[in-house]
């Protein structure tokens, strides 16, 4: 009896030692398939942002699928709607991770968003690449599940207005901000220049988020006499700005942020958008890396879906691309530790749409290389300034 009973606990334990793995695996990953997940705002005037990051997210998807996937596993893309509106991330979210069970996350909506989101994927552990909205609040501190993709937006504002400082130098200056988290990373950057170059700001101001008629700011700063002009909106502002400052007849030199750095603007501004300057770390279209990209994109998306890629196709193309050799570097029994691992590791990985992503020990931010462009109207295109 002692021998059986024995014989029974060994063959107990022996069972459970088999069946522990599989009950603690991580979720999102079959024998064959891998999950990923997002949330995007796919319907609204921000759909032109989370359409085209989506569509970056599925090229670099079905490049590798094409490739055997990873390790043998086909890549399955799970992505939500949210509208841009802060509490449909956090549903969409919780909805991917708890419900569908992905074994990892791209994109994540705007720079709010986001940040609203982050306590949910923090506690998840999930492993994550941010690349629509890089903020700071994403990677100080660092997470240690969380990766962001790209360059914060005060950095890109310092560039951008030392550009225009340098190559106009003793002009008047002029900016309006929107009246938000984004208006006021868009004014920290600007005022740190101001001080440091000691630029002469004659008009300064802010307008309500979701404002269409600009009529009286750029009155305002007609009459203040401003010769370069921050235009700190996001899409349909920039383009309201610029065609108002058409009707009154003035041309000041016109600076924009990337979110508006997008081929739909420049179409909707028409001749009034020719020559405005633009910062970004992904490569233009007009260059020989952008027209690479598109070649290697059409046969893989739809002719809709090549039609809405712009700018942040190129970042989420960028992540995913980072976030698939990742997983795949951790071989036929990928984890989220190992993920998460493995992202850390990220050195000097070459996309072909922006520099080389690197991340490191405690860094979840790739801090990606910046450069100047100007708008050519006529072709609808920007092109890099040298």
């Amino acid at each position: 009896m002692i021998k059986h009973l024995a014989a029974a606990a060994l063959l107990l334990s022996t069972a459970c030692l088999a069946t522990g793995p599989a009950t603690a695996a991580d979720p999102g990953i079959t024998d064959s398939e891998i999950l990923i997940g997002d949330v995007e705002p796919l319907t609204g005037p921000p759909a032109l942002l989370g359409v085209a990051a989506s569509i970056g997210h599925k090229i670099a998807i079905a490049e590798a699928n094409a490739a055997g996937g990873i390790n043998g596993r086909k890549i399955k893309y799970v992505l939500e709607d949210d509208g841009y509106v802060t509490a449909r991330t956090i549903q969409g979210v919780k909805k991917v991770i708890d419900v569908d069970k992905v074994f990892a996350m791209l994109g994540i909506s705007g720079s709010g968003q986001s940040i609203a989101v982050m306590p949910v994927l923090e506690k998840s552990g999930i492993p994550t690449v941010i690349d629509v909205a890089p903020v700071k609040f994403l990677w100080e501190p660092a997470r240690k599940n969380v990766f962001v993709v790209g360059q914060s937006y005060e950095e890109g504002i310092i560039h951008l207005v030392n550009f225009l400082a340098d190559r106009n130098p003793g002009k008047k200056w002029g900016l309006i901000t929107q009246d938000d988290d984004y208006g006021i990373t868009v004014r920290d950057g600007f005022d740190s220049v101001v001080k440091a170059k000691k630029l002469n700001v004659v008009y300064s101001g802010n307008y309500k988020k979701g404002q269409q008629d600009f009529s009286s700011d750029m009155l305002q700063l007609k009459d203040a006499g401003a010769e370069v002009f921050l235009a700190g909106g996001i899409i349909a502002e920039n383009i309201a700005m610029t065609k108002e400052l058409e009707k009154l007849n003035i041309k000041p030199v016109t600076g924009i942020f990337w979110p508006g750095r997008i081929e739909p603007v420049l179409k909707l501004m028409g001749p009034a958008g020719d020559g405005i300057y633009a910062v970004d770390y992904v490569e233009p279209f007009a260059g020989a890396a952008g027209k690479a990209f598109l070649e290697k994109a059409k046969p893989l998306v739809s002719e809709a879906e090549f039609k809405g890629i712009n700018r942040y196709t190129m970042t989420g193309y960028a992540a995913a691309k980072v976030l698939i050799a990742a997983i795949e570097r951790c071989g036929k029994q990928p984890t989220w530790a190992c993920t998460i691992s493995e992202l850390e590791k990220t050195k000097n990985v070459e996309t072909g749409v922006m520099a080389p992503i690197s991340f490191g020990p405690g860094v979840r931010f790739s801090n990606q290389k910046l450069q100047i462009m100007q708008a050519d109207a006529a072709t609808l295109s920007f092109k890099p300034v040298n």
